[in-house]
Order: C-alpha cells, then structure tokens, then sequence
C-alpha cells in the first residue's frame, strides 16, 4: 500500500512538472514554429502549431527590413564589455571581502547587501541625472561603466564561494613569498571557475536582454541594441508577425547557447554558493 502510493505520489510530481514546464516552453515554441511559416500560414484557419513547409523568407524579411547586424554589433559590444568589467572588478572585491583582513570589512560588507535591497526604480533617477551632468547620456559609458565597479550580487555570490577556500592553501603561498597579485591569479581565481562562469552568464544574459537602461539612455538609431531595435521594429511593422518572430528568435538564440554551453558550471556556481 505504501509503494502504491509512492508510485502515485511519483506520478503526480512528475505530470505537475511536465505541465508547468509545457506552459512555459509552449510560447516560445510558438514563436520558433511561426519564424519558419510561410506568411500566408501565420494565420491559417484552424491555427497550426508545426509549418506545413519549413522556410526562411521570414528570417530575410527580418534582416532587410530593420538593421539587425548594426544592432548586433551594438549588443555584443555592451555584453562583452560588461561581462568583462565583472569578472574583473567583483572577484576583486569578493577577494578582499573573504580572504583580506583590513578595518571596515564587515561594514563593506553589510553595506554591499543593503544595495541589493533597493529597487533600481528608486535610483533610477539621481543616477540618470548623474550621468547627464557627466556628459555621458547618448553614449554607451552608463551601460557599460557600472559593471567596472562591481556589482552587489556578483560580489556576494563569489564572496560566499571563496570562503570555502582554505585558509591554509593561501598562507603557505604567502609564507612560499607569492605577492596578493599573484596568489589571486594563480590560486584563487583558478577555484573560483564556476563562481565566475556563472556571474559571466548572468552578466551576459542581464545586458544582452536589457530594455529599460538602453532605452533611457541611448537618443541615436544608430546605438540601438537589439532589445530597442525589436521594439522599434514592432512599432513600425507590428502586423508582420512573421519577421518579429524571426527576429526574436534570433535575438533569444546567443543567450540561449551560451547557457547550455556553460550549463555544468552555472549549476555548479549557484549550488556553490548557496550553500557555503
């Protein structure tokens, strides 16, 4: 009887998590099968979900009717300087936090973690003002710039990582004579792989989907990220289904690999430092 109903108990976990997981891969499935449709199918009658035949006209209509590879560009420009400024201004500043004794730490700290508790609505004002009175709005720096002084999450998840770190393996580097410098690049960073991976992930994903920033920021067409350029590209072609669809899937595709290529570390990063 117990078996029987732990069979049951199997059964139903699994149908919830089948159900919850087809209504989320449900409407991007939707809109991966309608970027492959020929026009005239989009809106056939009855609706059908698999193209009768496979094609890319809505991909070129795409790509010909906004400029996609300008807006590209633009993108990977911002994610790549911003995943770069992370992984070399947080995993400092996580070091120090976790390995360094010096006066004030903990209060750092403490502030570091009161940060992550505000909303960005609520500086989303004195921080755009900041960056009009620096001359720096229209301009890729406020996008780009803030990832260079570390962010609060990334430092408290890669703080949490690196007290795992033995104490013992720095100091007998120290006591062998490796400058900080040294035993950060050779010792420490190279432990805190998937700490770091996973921050790059999210990083990446963070930037390359961002609207509201880009859009407060950015006045010129030509500095357009893609977030922007789709929905522009909606305003101005809101009808044709077809290629916002093709679009999207084209702007969603880069983040998408990118996590399934990083996925083993990602998990690993974030079970990590959850529990240390």
């Amino acid at each position: 009887m117990i078996s029987l109903q732990r069979g049951a108990n199997w059964v139903a976990q699994r149908a919830v998590t089948i159900l919850l997981v087809a209504v989320f891969v449900f409407p991007f499935v939707v809109m991966l099968t309608t970027a492959f449709k020929p026009t005239d199918d989009i809106f056939s009658a009855p609706p059908e979900l698999w193209p009768r035949t496979w094609t890319l006209e809505q991909f070129m209509l795409a790509v010909n009717q906004f400029p996609f590879f300008r807006y590209l560009a633009n993108t990977l420009l911002i994610s790549g300087l911003s995943v770069a400024g992370t992984l070399l201004a947080s995993p400092l500043v996580a070091y120090s936090l976790a390995k360094l004794e010096w006066p004030g730490r903990n209060l750092l700290f403490v502030t570091i973690l009161a940060t992550m508790m505000l909303p960005p609505q609520v500086t989303l004002i004195p921080v755009y003002m900041l960056w009009n009175g620096l001359g720096a709005t229209n301009s890729y720096l406020p996008l780009v710039v803030p990832a260079f002084l570390g962010t609060p999450f990334f430092i408290f998840m890669i703080r949490q990582f690196l007290l795992a770190v033995p104490d013992e393996l720095i100091e007998a580097a120290r006591i062998d004579g490796a400058s900080e410098l040294r035993i950060y690049w050779t010792i420490v960073l190279p432990i805190a792989r998937p700490a770091l991976i996973t921050s790059a992930v999210f990083q990446f994903v963070w930037t390359w989907t961002d609207f509201l920033n880009p859009l407060i920021y950015l006045n010129d067409s030509d500095k357009y990220t893609l977030s922007i350029g789709l929905y522009s590209f909606f305003g101005q072609h809101g009808v044709q289904w077809g290629p916002l669809m093709a679009a999207c899937v084209l702007f969603t595709l880069p983040a998408v690999v990118i996590y399934i290529a990083a996925q083993r570390y990602f998990v690993g990063g974030i079970a990590a430092g959850a529990v240390k």
